[in-house]
């Protein structure tokens, strides 16, 4: 399986029983693919062509916008509360840096290859890959200063699935500028150096597939000065993704040192626009919530690990009522599922506010509202063309089974609805990226030999901890 699929491995025709449109609900969808990967003609009220890839619901598959690939393998291993009885975001990343300081390069693209792999069984039609892990032991630059992007580009030339690296700007410890400590040595970088790993990632990059791309992520207001983020943004037409106001500890540095807020300290001293994506955003005020809102960027969500880590609740029904867009991301990988990521967020919506069905609206159920809203907030955070099932777009193609028994009788949103609250992921048999067809019967087609090299790292790994 490639990122660099023939036009002759791509899928021709593909016909649903229904499928999601822009304009809504339709039957007897038929569509092709055309060679470059992207949608073209689509009818409906058709009957199935001989020859047609034949599905039975088709939906716009979804971007995964935030990923820290090699967090993947820790799954699991960070579940035990140590001598600090208040075991918090801040103790987990102490561990976090012990456990990336044995990772290799190849370990690094075997994980990869295997966390697109989950996303595309999962129903992901792309992932924007947060990669801050660029250097060797003690911060030692590798001979290629790309080499670690490098290998984020390898794994999506093996997995197929589309791509978005992100090089991360890492500059300091901390608000009062301390130097890097034991484990982030291998994210630092000065300006100079930040420059050619990004010029370097755009080279890896280049190599795949046409709708792979690059942008840039200047890592935190903690991570990254006024400097850091007006230079950053210089490099790149691609987005531009950040974190911000994730934790309560990271606002009270913020608002120490600078006498504003996260949020209020970045709309007063950065042009932010569509092309921003603001990962987490747990942390906010409702002044801050409306203002973020209204700039157009992406809140980048990742309801399962904001639980796993602590972070908080997102602000989800006052940044939807205000037309914010938003869009879902794995982060720390610890568990690749589309729809527990939807499901997890509108539940904390409804725990914290003792409501129902919050994120639905009156022409939309939750399930519904879910899936626009993440299909169309992780096409515009990843820089993609995709989205939506339209004449033009990159065929980003998700296909649901028939639910089994939950889905007898049932049409339209109750579909979503049945999947996101009902099944889950285990109902996806096909997954197109850029047309690709990467996973069918629910399968990946490269599945054995991706599982084979990560568990091969998994056994190193146990070797050396």
């Amino acid at each position: 399986m490639s990122g660099q699929l023939g036009s002759d491995q791509l899928a021709r025709e593909i016909w649903a029983a229904r499928a999601l449109l822009p304009g809504g609900w339709a039957d007897g969808v038929s569509l092709r693919v055309e060679p470059d990967g992207r949608i073209g003609q689509i009818a409906t009220g058709t009957m199935a062509s001989a020859g047609a890839q034949q599905v039975e619901t088709l939906l716009p598959a979804p971007t995964n916008l935030h990923s820290h690939a090699f967090q993947r393998a820790m799954a699991g291993l960070t579940e035990r509360r140590g001598r600090d009885p208040r075991d918090s975001f801040w103790t987990w990343r102490q561990l976090m840096y012990r456990f990336l300081d044995q990772l290799t390069p190849d370990d690094v693209e075997a994980i990869a290859a295997f966390v697109q792999m989950e996303m595309a069984e999962a129903g992901y039609g792309a992932s924007v890959e947060f990669h801050y892990l660029h250097h060797d032991q003690g911060g030692r630059p590798y001979t290629d200063l790309a080499e670690m992007s490098a290998r984020i580009a390898a794994a999506a030339q093996t997995s197929g699935l589309g791509l978005t690296l992100l090089p991360v700007l890492y500059q300091r410890g901390g608000m009062d500028g301390r130097a890097l400590i034991a484990g982030q040595d291998r994210f630092g970088n000065d300006l100079d150096c930040y420059a050619r790993l990004v010029q370097g990632a755009a080279d890896a990059v280049a190599a795949l597939s046409a709708d792979s791309r690059t942008g840039v992520a200047p890592h935190s207001l903690r991570a990254v000065d006024a400097a850091g983020i007006a230079h950053a943004v210089t490099l790149t037409d691609g987005p531009i993704h950040i974190h911000l106001a994730e934790q309560i500890a990271e606002v009270d540095e913020v608002l120490a040192a600078t006498g504003q807020r996260p949020v209020e300290w970045l709309l007063d001293h950065v042009p932010v626009g569509p092309r921003w994506c603001m990962i987490h955003a747990t942390q906010m005020t409702p002044d801050e919530t409306l203002r973020l809102a209204a700039s157009g960027a992406v809140a980048g969500l990742c309801p399962i690990t904001e639980s796993s880590l602590g972070d908080g609740i997102f602000d989800g029904v006052r940044w939807t009522g205000a037309g914010g867009a938003w869009g879902i991301g794995s982060d720390s990988n610890i568990r690749i599922s589309l729809t527990e990521e939807l499901r997890t967020l509108d539940y904390s919506q409804r725990l914290r506010d003792h409501s129902r069905a919050a994120l639905a609206d009156a022409e939309r159920s939750t399930g519904r509202a879910l899936w626009d809203g993440a299909a169309a907030g992780g096409a515009q955070a990843g820089g993609r063309d995709s989205g939506a099932i339209a004449s033009g777009k990159w065929a980003d193609l998700v296909a649901i089974g028939d639910l089994g028994p939950d889905g007898i009788g049932r049409s339209g949103d109750l579909l979503l609805d049945t999947l996101i609250f009902a099944r889950d992921d285990r109902e996806v048999t096909d997954l197109w990226s850029a047309g690709r067809h990467l996973v069918s019967g629910g399968r990946h087609g490269a599945r054995e030999a991706i599982i084979a090299r990560y568990a091969a790292v998994m056994t190193r790994l146990r070797d050396v901890l």
